[in-house]
């Protein structure tokens, strides 16, 4: 599962990475969504990962380290969607913005020669 779950880290990221490097607006956009799942599933995963497990300490087991699964990574992934939805809308309007002013969706606004 570990592994499963770090390839899927390193593909999201290294595709964000190489979206991000692109020349036009929207695929920059796509790449820092990509880029932002890799890092929410990183954060998950730094919680614990384990199934059909009690979230934060289950009954008769002692409280300690060894059996605590922290809910703080749980929140901060889940915060983190809802803030990265809004941003890519933000992103969003302003690429349709600055497409309507410059005519183009290049990032610096210029379009290739042929």
């Amino acid at each position: 599962m570990e592994v499963l779950l770090a390839l899927v880290i390193g593909v999201l990221a290294g595709s964000g990475v190489w979206l991000v490097l692109r020349p036009r607006t929207f695929q920059v956009v796509m790449g820092l969504v990509l880029l932002s799942y890799a890092v929410n599933l990183f954060i998950f995963s730094m919680g614990s990962l384990s199934i059909d497990q009690a979230p934060i300490v289950a009954p008769g087991v002692p409280a300690d380290l060894q059996h605590y699964s922290d809910p703080m990574p749980q929140a901060l992934v889940l915060t983190a969607i809802v803030i990265g939805f809004a941003t890519t809308a933000l992103f969003l309007v302003l690429l349709l913005a600055a497409r309507g002013f410059s005519g183009t969706d290049h990032v610096d606004g210029q379009q290739d020669a042929p």
